[in-house]
């Protein structure tokens, strides 16, 4: 038995699990000074959907913001999490692009990596973790937690002792949907120290309520570091409260040390913070939801399918997607539900629920998953979607990545004839995403606004479904705020300004299947058409999906272009 010591989150999970990892640069630095005296192990500050938010949403550079919190937090170790290959990205990188994208986290003030991989497939965090080694910095090599028929403690502890061989200086239990018991948590702790020996951390979420319980199951088995999150941005499915757990362990064998006065004036400003935000506060994340244990859907991806739903307008949906998250889970081979695999399995059951067919449209994404560019899955796929992604094709067997070439050096070139290079970090920036990065490294993109709490009338009326498809604006005042609202669009006003026609106007019109961004048109005006033909690929809920013909015909008319936003069942081009 021995004291435990204390990773807080509220910089990176906790904000990402609750208000869709949208807290700014801005509201972290009055108090970070203050987060750095109070003697945690560490603090994760980066990575996870941190990067993409930022330069999608937030118009911020998440360089800046890890070089700014290095600045004002300097005893504490910044933590970042890793997805291997994957980067922080969602899909594999070439080795070059990963090492230099993890000796440029190290550089920038990364002090320890936590680096997993979304199938626990070792082959996919070889090549970060060896590079995080030789830039001196602390490796918590991540075992991602999940339940299943094939996901065992001996099967865990094997992986583990593969993680340890690679040098790894500690092991994390990531358990992502808040899943592991009591019980699974000591017997699992217990065989960690035993069989591998290194320091274990815990990391939990609160999604079915079990993970303060779990927590102390740890203790008892000699976990030596615990994941919490200041009490604001705690609970639900974010970590349980930094506060609480100190509070618990006090005066036990376990006791961190930590001086919970000065925790609950650190406390305060998270207090007024969560009110700013309140707005993007869903109250489904907020709360204990013991589905999870049937579902198993991890807190970060609750908020991102509640998300994913509005945006499709289809939120009366949300029961029969959950439902249908476990069957696609077991046709892919019960991946541990962490990104990407989390968005793989999350949007292929959005599609199947909205189309009304199972597999009617998979996402290139979940294609690449099935041919084993993610790695090996941890059971078998299905034989049925093994047929209709491959046909005659073979799975690959080989280390994913070994399959990419070298990107790096045609991406810096792409970089800077596009003149968007101001700093070394931007060329990395851009290579992880591409058609977002373009706009913000031009100094093109706008922050998003953070919007007050609204009634269920107004923000109806400003719900994204009805806003991707505007071209008029107004200005609409409700209990005091004042809301931009944009309308819909007429079939000449559409095809005036050339954006989305409204649905069953145009005829031999095909229709965008899902609300998303145009990444690129596959035919042009007077092309001929097949049936099945690919016509448009279109970005939606993070991947790819390709638009086809439902009929055959020539190209007469296209009304969208590459970037351009649309909404379900516009009409993006006429065939006949």
């Amino acid at each position: 038995m021995s004291a435990v010591t204390i990773t807080d989150t509220t910089f990176r999970d906790a904000h990402q699990s609750l208000i869709a990892t949208r807290m700014r640069t801005s509201d972290m630095l009055p108090i970070a000074e203050a987060m750095d005296r109070v003697g945690f192990f560490s603090l994760e500050v980066w990575g996870g959907a941190t990067f993409d938010v930022c330069i999608r949403y937030l118009n911020e550079d998440p360089w800046e913001r890890l070089k700014s919190l290095k600045v004002a937090i300097k005893d504490t170790p910044l933590q970042m999490l890793l997805r291997g290959q994957n980067l922080v990205g969602y899909r594999h990188y070439p080795d070059d692009i990963v090492v230099k994208f993890v000796k440029k986290s190290a550089e920038n003030g990364i002090d320890v990596f936590r680096i997993f991989d979304a199938v626990n497939d070792i082959r996919n965090m070889e090549v970060s973790i060896k590079t995080a080694k030789k830039a001196g910095a602390h490796v918590q090599g991540t075992i991602s937690y999940t339940i299943s028929p094939v996901h065992t403690i001996d099967s865990f502890v094997r992986f583990a002792r593969e993680l340890s061989e690679l040098d790894c200086d500690s092991i994390c239990i990531k358990d992502m949907a808040g899943l592991i018991s009591p019980r699974d948590t000591h017997d699992l702790v217990k065989a960690l120290k035993s069989e591998v020996g290194l320091p274990i951390d815990l990391h939990s979420h609160s999604t079915s309520g079990m993970a303060p319980m779990s927590y102390m199951a740890a203790c008892a088995a000699g976990v030596d570091i615990l994941d919490t999150a200041f009490s604001p941005f705690a609970g639900g499915t974010s970590q349980p409260p930094t506060e609480t757990v100190v509070a618990a362990l006090h005066r036990t064998p376990y006791d961190t040390g930590l001086d919970l006065t000065f925790l609950t004036e650190i406390k305060e400003h998270f207090v007024k913070l969560k009110e700013k935000y309140i707005g993007i506060l869903d109250p489904i994340s907020e709360k204990i939801d013991t589905n999870v244990l049937i579902y198993q859907i991890p807190g970060g991806m609750i908020s991102n399918l509640v998300s994913q739903l509005e945006e499709q307008n289809a939120m009366s949906r949300y029961n029969d997607v959950l439902a249908e998250m476990p069957r696609v889970r077991k046709d892919l081979g019960y991946p541990p539900l962490v990104t990407p695999t989390s968005q793989i399995v999350g949007t292929q059951a959005v599609l199947n629920v909205l189309t009304g067919e199972r597999y009617k449209i998979i996402p290139k994404e979940v294609r690449e998953y099935v041919r084993g560019m993610y790695g090996k899955p941890p059971a078998p796929i299905s034989e049925e979607l093994l047929e209709k992604v491959l046909g005659e094709d073979d799975v690959i067997t080989c280390r994913p990545a070994d399959l990419l070439e070298p990107e790096l050096d045609q991406i810096a070139r792409e970089a800077q004839e596009l003149g968007i290079v101001r700093k070394e970090e931007d060329i990395l920036t851009y290579a992880l995403y591409p058609q977002i990065a373009k706009t913000f490294l031009a100094g093109d993109a706008v922050e998003e606004e953070i919007k007050p709490a609204i009634s269920a009338s107004a923000r109806a009326v400003s719900s994204p479904a009805v806003m991707a498809a505007a071209c008029n604006v107004f200005k609409v005042v409700v209990d005091g705020e004042t809301f931009h609202v944009e309308v819909e669009p007429t079939e000449e006003m559409a095809i005036a300004a050339k954006a989305p026609a409204p649905a069953d106007s145009v005829e031999g019109g095909i229709k965008s299947n899902m609300h998303g961004m145009i990444l690129g048109l596959k035919v042009k005006k007077g092309d001929p058409v097949e049936k099945g033909d690919v016509v448009a690929v279109i970005e939606a809920m993070k991947m790819e999906n390709d638009i086809h013909a439902p009929h055959s015909g020539m190209v007469r008319d296209i009304f969208v272009s590459k970037g351009d936003t649309v909404s379900t069942g516009d009409v993006i081009m006429a065939v006949n």
